[in-house]
């Protein structure tokens, strides 16, 4: 049993607003109307809230496609709902479905609805949805909403797989130099100091390292954290966030990645919602919202006011020195002739192949380099202890 807290109200208009006790939220609603009372809001005590767990795009991504499917069928909202909560595998997508269940019953829209679960439910989602319950065309914004999901997740999943590679390799590289130091290196310099030979310069360098890697440690891990710790907040200022953003972009090979994600994302949100009936000012909002970058998002902004003047959108883009020249120009084009959505999803569907031609060329290039720089860092550390072993050889010849 869980304990709910209710606002009803009764046959003669009254509000009443109590705590009771039930299995679960339809067994509040049906035992509130076996008293007459007509439901207006109910909330889980916040002492017996469950913590589950997170929504997951996949999730978002099939949920909207079956209930597109629903909707064309001719079933109504509140049936393709309840549906889709109790068929639903994750814990923390059926209860919010169910609360969606419950305050569309209570005659709030679709999109309301869905804007109190903005963990599950972003702006971009709820504007559509919104604009196509305005439009009478709910099922086809959920289908193009689905679509766009599966395309933007599959977009974070090719940068994100880029960087696999290179934290994999970097990650056996520290921990074999950590090794090295902690366990090997020691045991070399104990037998030079028996030996009492004059050390190379490389071999002295290497145990001074093993010994200061072994002695502190902790101050060593310190300044690691400290300085994770402080990028953190640095980057959570709106100068720090600046700062950082312009110098991804501005890196070699990653910086191109991030920049042709950036714009396809860009495009393809924006083309979207311009294209389910969302209006240009807000669409440009919300994109901005989801750049992921603060330079492009800046350059956003700056499109929605220059639209909110009477001026055009390219302009500002073009000033950002963001977006290439190809993109300013065909977003141009498109403003020209009234084909703007059409032409900002051609666009973001050449920039998903751009994307996959800048990983494949990141991936190429950080392969070799990840090779020689463990072979440099590991074998150098051992080319240097064997140098004093020379040169011991060498004596007792």
């Amino acid at each position: 049993m869980a304990t709910f807290t209710y606002t009803a109200r009764t046959p003669q208009g009254e509000l009443k607003t109590a705590q009771i006790d039930a299995a679960n939220r339809d067994e509040v609603v049906a035992q509130l109307r076996r008293q007459r009372l007509n439901v207006v809001k109910i909330d889980e005590a916040p002492s017996q809230k469950k913590k589950l767990g997170s929504i997951k795009g996949r999730d978002i991504v099939i949920f909207t496609r079956q209930f597109s499917t629903m909707i064309n069928a001719g079933l109504p909202l509140v049936q393709a709902l309840d549906i889709l909560a109790k068929q639903s595998e994750n814990p923390a997508l059926k209860e919010v479905t169910k609360a969606v269940v419950f305050d569309v019953e209570s005659g709030h829209t679709v999109a309301d609805a869905l804007r109190k679960h903005p963990k599950a439910f972003d702006d971009l989602y709820v504007n559509m949805v919104a604009a196509g319950e305005a439009g009478g065309i709910l099922d086809t914004i959920l289908m193009r909403l689905a679509v766009f999901k599966e395309k933007n997740d599959a977009l974070v999943r090719k940068v994100k797989g880029a960087m696999i590679y290179p934290g994999v390799i970097l990650s056996v590289a520290v921990i074999a130099i950590v090794v090295l130091l902690i366990f090997v290196i020691p045991t070399f310099a104990n037998m030079f100091a028996s030996v009492g030979l004059p050390l190379p310069l490389p071999t002295r360098i290497v145990i001074g390292a093993s010994g200061a890697l072994k002695s502190y440690w902790w101050a060593i891990l310190g300044v690691i954290g400290i300085s994770v710790y402080s990028l953190k907040n640095y980057y959570k200022t709106s100068n720090g966030q600046l700062a950082i953003d312009r110098l991804l972009l501005k890196a070699p090979v990653l910086g191109d990645v991030l920049r042709k994600s950036a714009v396809s994302r860009f495009t393809r949100t924006l083309g979207t919602l311009i294209g389910s009936g969302v209006s240009i000012l807000d669409g440009l909002e919300i994109t901005a919202k989801t750049a992921g970058n603060r330079v492009i998002s800046d350059a956003i902004m700056e499109s929605r006011s220059s639209i909110a003047g009477g001026e055009t959108i390219s302009a500002p883009l073009a000033k950002s020195q963001v977006f290439p020249p190809m993109v300013i120009s065909m977003i141009a084009v498109g403003e020209q002739t009234g084909g703007l959505d059409e032409m900002l999803s051609k666009i973001a569907d050449f920039y998903d192949e751009e994307v996959d031609a800048a990983v494949g060329g990141l991936l190429a290039l950080m392969e070799p380099l990840m090779i020689v720089f463990l072979g440099v860092v590991v074998g150098g550390m051992v080319v240097a202890m064997y140098l004093p072993i020379f040169d011991m050889v060498n004596a007792v010849q």
